[in-house]
């Protein structure tokens, strides 16, 4: 296996901007680095441990995943929606009435089986750097190793830069202002998603489409 080709389109997958990256730069910003943390863990791990599954049972899940695809689009966009209004909420609630919370451990973990973009990548590192020689299980434990160990670094930059981002945006209004834009972000990405990955409309019949 081409290990370096691997970890550099991981940190490339990771780095960029996605639905994960966006909750965890909200979640620093809101609730501070301390508090993200058992969201870092959760979404490293749920991505790892998705990426180990999808070696391990390669060949059964490519197809079912191919048959669930639109069912798995709209429920992880569905998703995404629900936590923008989260994050919208935090710009109008106190934090400190236990309104919103950060993103739990396990929370991090199931929201990778909703995540359009964690299956792709998942799917493409399984198609594109999977040893054919290399027993499944072996395969699937080094999978799991390389994955989390290069997302985690990754993924704390966004949850970091969040935490930054507190002493420029330290008044009321301007955490609003922010938490709004990252909400339309957050749901805008939602419904491109939805868009790019749902199954395109039949084309109408000659003459109904003037």
């Amino acid at each position: 296996m081409n290990t370096a080709a691997l970890v550099i389109y991981l940190a490339v997958m990771a780095i960029t901007p996605g639905p994960n990256n966006l909750i965890l730069a909200a979640s620093g910003l809101n609730h501070g680095f301390r508090r993200t943390v058992p969201s870092l863990f959760g979404i490293a791990t749920g991505i790892a441990l998705q990426a180990a599954i999808i070696i391990l049972f390669m060949g059964q899940l490519t197809g079912l995943v191919g048959s669930f695809k639109p069912l798995l689009t709209v429920a992880g966009c569905g998703y995404l929606l629900y936590l923008a209004w989260q994050i919208q909420r935090s710009s109008m609630l106190d934090d400190e009435d236990g309104a919103v919370q950060p993103m739990s451990f396990m929370g991090g973990i199931w929201f990778q089986w909703l995540n359009p973009k964690t299956w792709m990548i998942s799917l493409n590192m399984g198609m594109v750097f999977l040893p054919q020689s290399m027993p499944a299980s072996q395969a699937a434990v080094l999978f799991f190793v390389v994955v989390f160990a290069t997302m985690m670094p990754c993924i704390s930059v966004w949850a970091g830069a969040g935490v930054a981002l507190q002493r420029l945006l330290h008044t009321p209004r301007r955490m609003r202002l922010f938490n709004t834009a990252m909400a339309l972000t957050l749901a805008a990405t939602a419904l491109w998603l939805l868009l790019a990955n749902l199954p395109a409309s039949p084309a109408l019949p000659a003459g109904l489409n003037a």
